[in-house]
């Protein structure tokens, strides 16, 4: 079993994905979502997502400029106002 994580931009779909977890940098701190989370909205602020495909195996980080954060039954949707990956 996976979370599905997308991450959409005003210009595209970024990412579409079954990972482990992701955290995300929500206007009161960060926060993990794991599948089968409570359903949620947050402000992003910008910052950093990390995402995880293994419990301890880091896939990507992304930095994101603002936007929500939605999770519901079908997983974590993030809608940021601009993405980039990190090297």
């Amino acid at each position: 079993m996976a979370l599905h994580f997308e991450l959409v931009t005003p210009e595209k779909l970024v990412r579409s994905e079954d990972v482990h977890m992701v955290v995300v940098p929500g206007t009161e701190g960060d926060f993990g979502v794991l599948e089968a989370h409570a359903p949620l909205m947050s402000v992003v602020r910008n910052g950093e997502i990390t995402v995880f495909s293994g419990p301890n195996n880091v896939a990507a980080r992304i930095h994101v400029e603002g936007g929500f954060a939605e999770v519901s039954a079908t997983g974590l949707t993030v809608l940021a106002e601009a993405s980039s990956d990190i090297a």
